[in-house]
């Protein structure tokens, strides 16, 4: 039994200290990359501005400043993921009203929803929806969140969230149905670079969801994927707070 606890605890230790060095290792390169890419996406901008005459040359400038601010994305993204699975964040912890951050995001999204035919339908409690988080993360779960549909639910289709008090936690669901099929594990979805479409034909880093999940977790939240066939659930509870001072 000393053994085999100790065999254990040593396993432990290597994993930590592998995840430590992975953590370590995609910060490092990802501000390593940083600095030629900020003065790729410079120059791009500066391409744009000249008067090219060639139709062809336009369209390749396009294509590298469509690329390049894609590429600028991902690193920004393994960066912020890459210190949010290592808890290396730090939180300011306010209580915020949850339901007028749900509703703010309504408003953003509009015009992207729009663009693929998508028609949010939300319902919300009449009564503040107030949790204990740091506003300026929640607002990236969600963002996040919303991203993720814009970019796979199938068009023409309804968005359904819904946010609501259940006993002494604050609840938001959020529905939609996916345009692949969703040939994977729900918990996979949260991995880091997994992505429902195995084809990955479409843009996206397959962070996203990852960092959604991390970020409710460190701010003492739930999040929980559910799929039923084609049908996408996320699920996010919080400890809902009576008052908000």
């Amino acid at each position: 039994l000393n053994d085999v606890q100790s065999g254990l605890e040593q396993a432990v230790q290597e994993q930590m200290k592998a995840e430590h060095l992975k953590t370590e290792l995609i910060t490092n390169v990802s501000h390593d990359i940083k600095t030629p890419l900020t003065s790729i996406v410079n120059y791009v901008d500066l391409l744009k501005k000249e008067d090219i005459p060639s139709p062809e040359a336009r369209e390749y400038i396009a294509v590298l400043d469509r690329q390049s601010h894609r590429l600028k994305k991902l690193t920004e993204d393994l960066v912020e993921a890459s210190k949010v699975s290592s808890g290396n964040v730090v939180l300011d912890m306010k209580p915020i009203r949850f339901g007028e951050l749900i509703r703010q995001t309504n408003g953003e999204f509009e015009e992207k929803f729009a663009a693929r035919g998508l028609q949010m339908v939300c319902k919300m409690d009449e009564e503040p929806l107030v949790i204990m988080a740091d506003g300026r993360r929640m607002w990236r779960v969600v963002e996040n969140l919303y991203n993720n549909i814009a970019k796979y639910a199938m068009p023409n289709t309804r968005v359904y969230a819904e946010a609501r008090r259940v006993g002494c936690r604050v609840v938001l669901e959020i529905k939609n149905i996916s345009e692949n099929p969703l040939n994977i594990k729900a918990e996979e979805l949260t991995e880091r670079f997994i992505r429902g479409d195995v084809s990955r034909s479409t843009e996206g880093s397959g962070l996203g969801l990852s960092i959604a999940k991390n970020l409710v977790g460190l701010q003492g939240g739930t999040f929980d994927i559910y799929l039923d066939g084609d049908l996408f659930k996320v699920v996010i509870t919080f400890e809902a707070v009576d008052k908000e001072s």
